[in-house]
């Protein structure tokens, strides 16, 4: 089974390792990677898709040093190699104007505010993965544990799956 890739950009190591905790129960499945700048994400996401391997999921901060998070989730939404890749934008500081920059532009698929509940944010992430890896064609099979089978029914039950 091919490990798929859930990329995290934070600038603050105490929130990436925070994430990285409320993901373990998805390691199994999923290659958890953290960079703490855009930037560097984007550097990582180019060696993803050279290697042939896949992103179903983002999760970025809104406020860092260089390029914000927004600014970076756009770019990753004007690639077409990203089209089906999930985001999510964390923050604790977006004006209303961001929120409406980030989900019209970057059209981000959550807007998590920090600080976020654990088990709040694995549903919505396990809701997220089942739509990419739906969407992708990929086969699913071996992540079925780690799925939202509400959302997996649903999506089978309108493509005639």
């Amino acid at each position: 089974m091919e490990k798929l890739n859930i990329v995290c950009v934070d600038d603050q190591r105490e929130v990436l390792a925070t994430l990285m905790k409320n993901l373990k129960p998805l390691k199994k499945h999923f290659n958890l990677i953290d960079c703490e700048a855009a930037d560097e994400a984007l550097e990582v996401l180019e060696e993803i898709d050279e290697e042939g391997g896949h992103t179903p999921l983002i999760i970025c901060d809104h406020i860092m040093p260089g390029k914000n998070g927004i600014d970076f989730l756009i770019e990753m939404t004007n690639d077409p190699r990203f089209t089906k890749t999930k985001k999510i934008l964390l923050t604790g500081l977006a004006t209303h104007q961001d929120t409406i920059i980030a989900i019209n532009q970057a059209t981000i698929d959550q807007y998590i505010e920090k600080p976020w509940d654990g088990k709040d944010l694995i549903r919505v992430i396990s809701i997220l993965l089942t739509q990419y890896l739906v969407a992708s064609g990929l086969d699913y099979q071996p992540f079925l544990e780690v799925m939202d089978q509400p959302t997996l029914y649903q999506l089978l039950r309108e493509h005639g799956a």
